[in-house]
């Protein structure tokens, strides 16, 4: 009777419709309890295995479910209804690399000791209010909103889209996940973070609460981050070819 059901379900289905969607959506849910998870986890974690083992644990959970994602992504991202096709109209490449660009600096902010990132030395929870915080408090959701916006104006695919909506969800889902852990560790200190910073990028600076520092930017960490996203974009070929390789 399920089996009949299933099918039943199955064969009343757009064409259009394939099974990636939804395995795109299990891969989504699953990444985001476990990202999300662990981080609530975090002060509970640490207090067992200690700082430096649980950075490595949430690296090795985190890192590999990433990965996948990453690489089901690419294999399947021409699939689905194509709504629009804008690759051949002029300027639309270039704005989609430039788009892709600012979404990896904000994706990437380097407002975080990168030997703490590497467990090296105890990885702490700081409170930034400085460089790319200044234009939004969680610039990894501003980043990846705008990297979703990019590849779907690229590719134009019902996968995309579902992607896209999934990244997005969980992001505006960390945002307040975010503030809340926070909220709970530091108290009145994060707050008066919060009330000086904005989620909505620039929101704090045209309200005066912050101002743009633009040396604050000029710094070996943004410059190191500046050069993996060049690095990637001329890797981005190879990339294509080699996720194509991988059966899933």
């Amino acid at each position: 009777m399920a089996e009949f059901s299933l099918n039943f379900l199955t064969s009343n289905l757009p064409d259009w419709l394939t099974p990636s969607h939804f395995i795109m959506v299990g891969l989504l849910l699953l990444f985001a309890i476990a990202h999300s998870g662990l981080a609530a986890l975090r002060v509970w974690g640490e207090s067992k295995i200690g700082a430096r083992l649980y950075r490595v644990l949430f690296a090795l959970v985190s890192i590999p479910l990433a990965t996948v994602l990453v690489i089901y992504f690419f294999n399947h991202r021409y699939e689905g209804l194509v709504l629009w096709q804008l690759q051949d109209i002029y300027g639309v490449k270039t704005t989609v690399w430039i788009l892709s660009f600012i979404s990896f600096i904000f994706l990437y902010p380097a407002t975080f000791n990168l030997l703490e990132i590497a467990a090296v030395v105890k990885p702490e929870v700081h409170l930034y209010e400085t460089g790319i915080i200044r234009i939004s408090r969680h610039p990894q959701m501003v980043g990846q909103v705008i990297w979703c916006i990019a590849h779907s104006l690229w590719l134009g695919t019902t996968f995309t889209l579902v992607t896209s909506f999934g990244l997005i969800a969980h992001h505006l889902f960390a945002v307040w996940h975010g503030d809340r852990r926070l909220t709970k560790r530091y108290g009145e200190s994060f707050l008066k973070v919060k009330e000086r910073t904005s989620v909505i990028p620039m929101l704090a600076i045209i309200q005066g609460k912050q101002t743009l520092e633009v040396k604050e930017f000029f710094k070996l960490s943004y410059i190191g981050v500046t050069g993996f996203i060049l690095l990637f974009w001329w890797l981005h070929p190879w990339l294509m070819v080699a996720t194509s390789r991988v059966n899933f």
